[in-house]
C-alpha cells in the first residue's frame, strides 16, 4: 500500500488514466476497468477515500457525458442515465469497502491474503452488482413493464458472470502489479544493506 502523499497521488492517477481509457470504450477489445478500478483504489488508497473516492465518482460521470455526447446524444435522456445512475457511489462504495477491508486485514504476501482477497472481491462485487443491477432493473424506464422479481433474477443470472470475470480479471492484473513491486522493493531494500552487496 502506497505511505506516502506522493506516491497515493501516483495510484490514483494511475487508476484514474485506465478508468478514463476503458470507460470511454477507446479500445473496443478492453472492457469498462471501473469496478475493479474501485476495489484496488479502496486497497492503495485506504485512508485516502475522502478526496480519492468523490474524484474517481466525479471522473466517471464525466467519462460518461462525454462519452455519450460524444456520440451525439443527450446526456440526460440517455437509457443509462435514469434514477438508477444517481447510486453509482453507493455500489461503487461497495467495491471500495471490500478493497479498504482487505487492505486493513492481509498479512502481506501469504496465502491466507489470496483467500481473504477472493472473499472481498466476491463479497464486494456481488453487493456492487446486487446495487447496480437492481436499481437499474426497478428504477430505470428502459425496462419494459411488468416487472417482476422472476424476471429481475433472470436479469440478474444473464449478466452476473461476465461482470464478475471483468472485475477479477482487472483486479487479477492489479494483484500481480501489487505482488511484482513489492518483490522488487523487498530485493532492492535487501541488496542495498551493509555486507549484502557483491
Amino acid at each position: 500500500m502506497a505511505k506516502t502523499q506522493t506516491r497515493r497521488i501516483g495510484i490514483f492517477l494511475m487508476l484514474a488514466l485506465v478508468m478514463a481509457a476503458t470507460r470511454l470504450h477507446h479500445f473496443s477489445a478492453l472492457p469498462d476497468a471501473s469496478w475493479g478500478v474501485f476495489f484496488l483504489a479502496g486497497f492503495w488508497l485506504r485512508g485516502s477515500a475522502r478526496w480519492a473516492f468523490p474524484l474517481l465518482i466525479a471522473e466517471a460521470v464525466l467519462v460518461d457525458f462525454f462519452a455519450i455526447t460524444g456520440a451525439g446524444l443527450d446526456f440526460w435522456t440517455h437509457y443509462c442515465v435514469s434514477p438508477a445512475y444517481w447510486t453509482m457511489p453507493v455500489y461503487f462504495g461497495a467495491l471500495w469497502f471490500g478493497g479498504s477491508w482487505l487492505a486493513r486485514h492481509q498479512s502481506g504476501l501469504r496465502p491466507s491474503t489470496l483467500g481473504l482477497a477472493a472473499v472481498a472481491l466476491v463479497v464486494s462485487e456481488a453487493v456492487c452488482y446486487l446495487i447496480s443491477n437492481g436499481s437499474f432493473y426497478w428504477l430505470s424506464a428502459s425496462v419494459p413493464l411488468p416487472r417482476s422479481a422472476a424476471n429481475w433474477f433472470t436479469n440478474l443470472g444473464d449478466w452476473y458472470l461476465p461482470f464478475l470475470g471483468t472485475t477479477v480479471l482487472y483486479v487479477g492484473i492489479g494483484a500481480a502489479l501489487h505482488v511484482g513491486v513489492t518483490l522488487l522493493a523487498r530485493t532492492l531494500r535487501g541488496s542495498s544493506q551493509p555486507g549484502l552487496s557483491h
